[in-house]
């Protein structure tokens, strides 16, 4: 086989179910799956054995060890020229690999990736948590988007990597945050060629509700200042400004209230910064998903994206940076429980 795809899943069989569906409609075949349990109480075996007749694929379960030593497991044991990764939240439109495949013939390159996509059936609050972690206004487009403010970084939900290069590099770190990003910091660093594919996208199912995305973004700041450690100098512009726009938040709120307590009859202008913002995204939200509903959802999510991240990277910054605190003791009940 020419692929190998890389599954790695921690108590998630409906999804898997779901992602395995989409890759028997893959119009090019040249591929095989290989479904890694990371440790579920919830497993799904026999999911896996329901494909087993229209789909070369192979089924291993191992003790839990977090995302990153999931996918190693699995490359150790993949034959593919190529192995492409991704997180079991994920469904592959028919054409996925055949632009992949094209894209590698037209130009060859070491490692890639691939955008995300909300499909027409998810959930208005999936939608709006996809807007917001895509927009150019929320992460300036970084994540595969045609505007953007840093080079393209493969994330793990869709990566590409030819498997000697993956070989090379030991594979993903034991982070469990931020590993995907460390390894393609490493891609970069080895001097590997790295590329995103525009045409090569997936519908991702992210998280269904606003607390749950919480959660992930704020480790997500906290994973960045993680990453700066282990790689100085890639830290950017774009990365610290969730956490400027968490500061300027808090200093305005505080102005109000201040302005508010001392009689100010206009303390409340110092609130309209949130409702421009709030107006920008509704419309740009709107008009992307074409729902106001969706438009509506989309503030609250930017707002969760963006104040989230930032307090993780402020809170990181403090405990990594100012108290010295290791990577790995510095946040252990985020990551390594």
């Amino acid at each position: 086989m020419k692929y190998s795809f890389i599954i790695p899943v921690f108590n998630r069989p409906n999804e898997v179910d779901e992602l395995l569906q989409s890759l028997t409609t893959q119009t090019l075949k040249d591929f095989d799956v290989l479904v890694v349990e990371d440790g579920s109480t919830l497993p799904c075996q026999d999911v896996v054995a329901r494909y087993a007749s229209q789909l070369a694929i192979h089924y291993y379960n191992k003790p839990n060890s977090g995302p990153g030593q999931t996918r190693n497991y699995g490359v150790q044991r993949a034959t593919g020229e190529y192995v492409l990764i991704l997180d079991s939240d994920v469904v592959l439109p028919p054409g996925y690999l055949a632009a992949v495949d094209a894209e590698l013939t037209a130009n060859p390159c070491d490692a890639f990736g691939g955008p995300d996509r909300a499909h027409k059936d998810f959930s208005p609050t999936q939608k709006a948590i996809n807007y917001a972690m895509t927009s150019f206004f929320t992460t300036g487009g970084i994540r595969g988007g045609k505007k953007k403010m840093d080079k393209f970084y493969p994330r793990s939900f869709n990566m590409g990597v030819r498997r000697e290069v993956y070989n090379a590099l030991n594979g993903f770190s034991e982070m469990r945050f931020g590993e995907d990003i460390d390894f393609s910091t490493r891609i970069f660093e080895g001097g590997h060629s790295c590329r995103l594919f525009p045409e090569a996208w997936v519908w991702h199912k992210r998280r269904t509700d606003l607390k749950k995305f919480f959660k992930q973004v704020h480790n997500s700041g906290i994973a960045r200042i993680n990453l700066s450690k282990r790689h100085p100098g890639t830290l950017k512009l774009v990365h610290t400004l969730p956490a400027i726009f968490t500061a300027g938040c808090a200093l305005l709120i505080v102005l109000a209230v201040i302005a508010a307590i001392c009689g100010c009859p206009h303390w409340w202008v110092m609130l309209l910064p949130f409702a421009l913002f709030a107006i920008i995204i509704c419309a740009d939200a709107t008009r992307a998903e074409r729902s106001f509903g969706v438009g509506v959802r989309a503030v609250a999510a930017s707002f969760i994206q963006l104040l989230g991240y930032g307090s993780g990277f402020w809170r990181a910054w403090w405990r990594r940076c100012v108290l010295g605190k290791g990577e790995f003791d510095a946040f252990r009940n985020n990551f390594y429980k």
